[in-house]
């Protein structure tokens, strides 16, 4: 490689972002249309703030703790039982920063916000604990006793890292994955508490402080009805490890900083959350439901920064005497990606709204069963989104893309593939959508949602409608008859509130490559005499440096 070429790489590498909240407008712009003026200028400093520590301290760490992945201590020095998960320093530097971000305890739309960021440097080890933490915190909010309030919430929602416990949530087990009701591990009552014994396959934040489980009573029904839902702190009071061991940790291709493992439980000392016929319930509705929800919000912050990644790569590196960013095919790629980006981020916004309106318990029913139906609908669409992007981030940068340590994309792209697989994987939730339409009989409640974020007097607006009064029968059918079309379908669904809400938000340009692109049946840009000049609007503005 010449000089030239290195110089190329050298200025492309100081150029790189070192504030995600400054590289990244668009959040504040789809903030400030939901929350105002003043509700955006209230978050702002501490997003800014969170913006750079992703950046300066978040991303750099991450990158070491990845090449020295946890471990596991069963004991302590002098052999005591200790199930101790042990991580390269800067795991820990990380954890601070995410930490004193107050995200854990942070309302919807910041708790949004800050993972959206945090994804940035992709899940870094500590997103999901964020997240498990969230499902945790609600649960106990929404279910827990008073006791087991007093004793166990204010310690998941501590800002200091080093002082703070961290939740995880326990479902999957070897026969079960997404089919909970096959679920075996048992709980058998012992006055106030229960004894908690079996095997869960799946357990990431394996080092957690407070495990939530399900698990079914003795002498409970088969299937989801006689799952309950538990809390099961890591240690005893004497500080000894509560009646489990980790069998081993999982060597897994994304999320490497993060503890993932198989634990048996015998006998370990539990407390139920809420009655345990309600288990079923609280463990999908509330703890999964928030997964599902933050889960895209860590999508669309991997797209964003594969995004910048790519844009600011195409900026400097030139091929054949031009700069790359200046060649039609590469201005499409990122064209797409930034659309992608925005579309995921202006549905997964539509669907915090709701989350926001839930935990002030201002939502209705029909703002709850249209949560229910969008929180899977939007994992769905987004989880597979990002995996896209990402690899379109890797294509821009061609080979360089490959190489572990000359760009973050080939993480994210490890990364994003472990995020479509978390909390169901897309046949389960097409599947679980379908039945919920038919069950509480929400189609038309559904159509009428997205149609009420449509804008009047545009023509992306109308072709929007158009596109959803065509799908409503196919919908229809697949109610009617079965399941065979409906993931093609929802993909369309929520493809059409995403135009309609980056309509609402003012992004028309967005908005009319994503309609040509999703929703104009046969659709073809050879034919448009305007398409050059749509994908130029896009990213020209992001191009034009460097």
């Amino acid at each position: 490689m010449g000089a030239d070429s290195r110089s190329e790489l050298e200025r492309w590498q100081a150029a790189r972002a070192t504030n995600f909240y400054d590289a990244t407008p668009n959040l504040a712009r789809s903030l400030r249309v939901r929350l105002g003026e003043d509700g955006l200028r209230a978050l702002e400093p501490g997003l800014r703030a969170f913006g750079e520590a992703v950046a300066m301290v978040v991303e750099p760490a991450v990158r070491a703790a990845e090449l020295r992945p946890p471990s596991l201590a069963p004991a302590d020095p002098l052999g005591r039982e200790s199930q101790r998960v042990t991580f390269d320093p800067e795991y820990a530097r990380a954890g601070r920063a995410v930490c004193a971000s107050g995200i854990a305890a942070a309302p919807a739309f910041e708790q949004a916000a800050l993972l959206y960021l945090l994804a940035h440097a992709g899940e870094a080890g500590h997103a999901c604990p964020v997240v498990c933490t969230a499902g945790l915190t609600r649960a106990l909010r929404q279910h827990g006793s008073p006791e087991l309030q007093e004793r166990f919430l204010q310690p998941l929602l501590e800002p200091d890292y080093d002082r703070c416990h961290r939740g995880a949530q326990f479902l999957t087990e070897v026969q079960g994955g997404s089919d909970v009701g096959a679920n075996r591990v048992e709980a058998v009552s012992e006055g106030d508490v229960w004894r908690i014994s079996g095997e869960k396959w799946f357990c990431s934040v394996a080092d957690a402080d407070q495990f939530l489980l399900t698990a079914r009573a003795r002498g409970a029904p088969a299937g989801t009805r006689g799952i309950g839902c538990f809390l099961v702190p890591r240690l005893l009071p004497d500080g000894t490890a509560n009646g489990f061991r980790i069998r081993r940790l999982k060597d897994k291709l994304g999320t490497r900083a993060l503890a993932t493992g198989e634990i048996e439980f015998a006998g370990a000392l539990g407390h139920a959350i809420g009655a345990p016929e309600d288990g079923f319930r609280i463990a999908a509705g509330v703890v999964l439901n928030t997964s599902r929800w933050l889960n895209a919000l860590g999508s669309t912050g991997l797209m964003r920064r594969a995004y910048l990644e790519a844009a600011s790569f195409s900026r400097f590196r030139t091929a054949f005497g031009r700069r790359i960013a200046d060649y039609p095919l590469v201005r499409e790629n990122l064209a797409v990606m930034r659309v992608e980006e925005q579309a995921a981020l202006a549905s997964t916004l539509e669907l915090t709204a709701l989350v926001d309106a839930i935990d002030a318990g201002t939502a209705d029913r029909e703002d709850r069963a249209w949560h229910r139906i969008l929180v899977n609908a939007n994992k769905f669409v987004t989880s597979l989104a990002a995996t896209r992007c990402v690899r379109r981030g890797i294509e821009a940068l061609g080979g360089n893309g490959t190489i572990e340590d000359f760009s973050p994309l080939p993480r994210l792209y490890r990364d994003a593939i472990v995020f479509e697989s978390w909390e169901g994987t897309h046949n389960v939730l097409c599947e679980q959508v379908l039945r919920d339409l038919v069950r509480l009989d929400a189609l038309d409640l559904v159509l009428e949602r997205v149609r009420r974020c449509l804008p009047a007097g545009d023509g992306d607006a109308a072709t929007v409608a158009e596109a959803l009064d065509k799908l409503a029968p196919r919908l229809r059918r697949s109610l009617a008859g079965g399941s065979l079309h409906f993931r093609r379908q929802l993909d369309l669904l929520v493809r059409a509130l995403q135009a309609a809400c980056l309509l609402a938000d003012g992004q028309a340009a967005a908005a009319a490559l994503h309609v040509r692109r999703h929703l104009v049946s046969g659709y073809d840009p050879e034919a448009d005499a305007d398409y050059a000049e749509l994908v130029d609007e896009v990213v020209g503005a992001d191009l034009r440096s460097g």
